[in-house]
């Protein structure tokens, strides 16, 4: 895929990430589970690679939080999440890699980095591990919904391949 073509669904899942952020998202306390962010990461991960990952996870976030539909958690968790699925995938070309690069991403290390967030920023004090479940359950319920429709799509174009090299 060319940068140009990288760019472009980049900016597409940018879009769509912000655009549904107001309508598919759960309050938990401070925080906002936000499962389709997880879901866009899982993508971003294996169609495009670390840097692209990383920058629609920065976009999405920015976006949401200028547009009032997002939280300053947002930052560690997408972008950790992001870059360690890309990362895993990129080195491994195995898709459970990616699932648990995001996972683990967003919901461990992420939420433990969303601490002093909350701290600095919002003057709460929090317990180191009180984000673990929430973001947890979002990057399991995105990431989830991510590794199914990749391996669907890649399920599909390589029987697509072997029906061609047949003709």
């Amino acid at each position: 895929m060319r940068d140009t073509q990288k760019l472009t669904l980049t900016a597409m899942m940018v879009a769509i990430g912000t655009l549904t952020s107001h309508m598919l998202f759960i309050p938990l306390g401070i925080v906002k589970v936000f499962p389709v962010q997880h879901f866009i990461n899982i993508l971003s991960a294996v169609l495009l690679g670390p840097y692209y990952a990383v920058a629609q996870a920065l976009g999405i976030s920015l976006l949401r939080n200028l547009f009032g539909t997002g939280s300053v958690f947002a930052f560690p968790g997408s972008m950790i999440g992001a870059l360690l699925a890309a990362y895993l995938y990129k080195k491994t070309k195995k898709l459970g890699y990616a699932f648990a690069g995001e996972v683990v991403g967003t919901g461990i290390i992420g939420a433990i980095a969303s601490y002093p967030v909350a701290v600095l920023f919002l003057g709460k004090e929090a317990a180191v591990f009180g984000f673990i479940p929430a973001f947890l359950a979002s990057s399991l319920a995105g990431a989830t919904l991510g590794f199914v429709l990749l391996k669907i799509f890649l399920k599909n174009a390589a029987g697509s391949i072997n029906m061609t090299s047949k003709l």
